[in-house]
């Protein structure tokens, strides 16, 4: 009854039929076929097909658990045997956001790769919260994020500092009364808004402007909120609510409204003058980005060389 726990799981993961189905590469009638063959084993449905989207049921719940431990077990004795090969095979699976994703991850799987050119890389983008389920559920050994993660369940490699800044579109009039603060691009590039002699720029001068704030959960969006609530001593006035600090960061610069983005992301964006950039006051816009894997989980030597390399 367990044969077909992939098929299976891959609809949880997805909770779509459809979805799963390109993911395999194969129709969506065989994976269905494959599900129904593994609910007639067991003799009750694994998912309601009554709801949209899909749902498990009470046994279906069960049967994810009984194959998530199945599956890390699996792993587990397949990474042993790749070890013991000597790096000679095996697979690292890195999960990131598309900021993760598309500016701090490409080069330094590059560098793995180049050295331990028989390991296969995963590179998995979603948000943080669909990524720490798959790290959760053994379908990651590291994921990179700028968020804090359950110490009593994750482990966690320090990888770099990541600084906060307020970014304004350039044609807003309250830029006029914090002009002693402001920095340019090239500022931000060069590291000056790490210099402790650059003062951080008062918030309140923005009170009656319009904001982009990252989704509610997201970190950044709570320290956005208490840097405006604390130091500035306003609710911020939300425009729009992206997922990304890209959507962020683009809508800034067609002049939208104003978006706190970290270091990482700016130093990587193309000379523009359309911008103004702000320091922000310290702690809440200072973080650590992290590699994070599950606590007590086997690391094997392909993950332990990623991270002697990172």
């Amino acid at each position: 009854m367990f044969q077909g726990m992939h098929y299976v799981y891959e609809v949880y993961k997805e909770m779509s039929f459809s979805k799963a189905a390109r993911n395999l590469f194969i129709s969506q009638p065989s994976l269905s076929a494959a599900v129904k063959k593994t609910e007639e084993q067991i003799g009750f449905p694994i998912f309601d097909r009554s709801t949209n989207p899909i749902r498990l049921t009470k046994l279906g719940e069960e049967y994810i658990r009984s194959a998530e431990h199945i599956m890390g077990v699996e792993n587990r004795f397949q990474n042993y045997v790749n070890d013991i090969q000597g790096l000679k095979s095996g697979a690292v699976s890195i999960g990131g956001t598309n900021l993760f994703a598309s500016y701090v991850l490409p080069p330094l799987l590059s560098r793995f790769t180049e050295q331990f050119s028989l390991i296969h890389v995963n590179l998995v983008e979603a948000t943080t919260a669909e990524l720490e389920d798959r790290l959760f559920a053994g379908f990651l050994d590291l994921l990179i994020d700028n968020q804090s993660m359950d110490a009593s369940i994750y482990e966690k490699a320090f990888f770099c500092e990541e600084h906060l800044l307020l970014v304004v579109p350039s044609h807003f009039p309250s830029n006029k009364r914090v002009k002693n603060c402001a920095l340019t691009l090239s500022d931000v590039k060069a590291g000056r808004h790490l210099n402790p002699a650059v003062p951080p720029v008062p918030l309140e001068a923005f009170s009656e402007d319009a904001f982009l704030l990252l989704k509610s959960g997201n970190d950044t969006r709570v320290r956005a909120e208490k840097l405006c609530h604390g130091c500035g001593h306003f609710t911020p006035k939300i425009k729009l609510e992206p997922e990304q600090q890209i959507t962020a960061y683009n809508l800034s610069r067609y002049g939208m409204g104003i978006t706190f983005n970290g270091d990482i992301l700016i130093r990587h964006m193309p000379d523009d003058d359309s911008l103004v950039y702000y320091k922000l006051p310290y702690p809440d816009a200072l973080r650590n980005v992290n590699f994070y894997y599950k606590r007590n989980r086997y690391l094997t030597k392909a993950v332990s060389e990623f991270l002697k390399l990172v």
